[in-house]
């Protein structure tokens, strides 16, 4: 079940986060939505991201992945050039650079979506309609606790507020 919350300044939004937070709800079960960017006060709705690891992990994913078939194509198919060594980090450096650039930036890319929720096969309730200078904080809660959820938006200055049922 949803419950969504519309308030006029940022002050009473970041006001219900806190009292949401400090109530049981996590980061996971609250939206924003704001016809414009927002700038919330740091640890009001942090969200902790994996981004950097997985970027790193990525492009060593792939370098390696780039030494290895470099190797193996050298060695399996052997060209004798005159005493050079069929395996040459110098001569083959620049790509192994430019293709663990590649994996960085296309496991960046990847984890980007996925973290957006674009990637994610699960149902989402849909965005909802807004007024320009409205900011909806929609909580994701259990039927047992939408009185509960309520009153928390209500004490923290909703102008309005709207029960939907899980998308369908």
């Amino acid at each position: 079940m949803y419950l969504t919350g519309e308030f006029r300044g940022v002050a009473s939004t970041v006001a219900a986060i806190r009292e949401l937070k400090a109530n049981g709800f996590g980061p996971a079960d609250l939206d924003i939505f704001s016809q414009e960017p927002l700038e919330f006060p740091p640890g009001v709705l942090d969200r902790p991201s994996r981004m950097s690891l997985a970027v790193v992990l990525g492009a060593i994913f792939v370098g390696l992945l780039t030494i290895l078939f470099v190797y193996f194509t050298q060695y399996n198919y052997p060209l004798i050039t005159g005493g050079i060594p069929l395996f040459s980090f110098w001569a083959t450096g620049v790509v192994f650079y430019e293709l663990t650039m590649l994996g960085a930036i296309v496991t960046t890319f990847c984890y980007f979506l996925w973290e957006s929720g674009l990637l994610r096969r699960g149902k989402r309730a849909p965005v909802p309609a807004m007024q320009p200078g409205v900011i909806c904080v929609r909580v994701h809660c259990l039927p047992k606790r939408v009185t509960e959820a309520t009153a928390f938006l209500t004490r923290a200055g909703a102008i309005a507020i709207q029960e939907s049922g899980e998308p369908a």
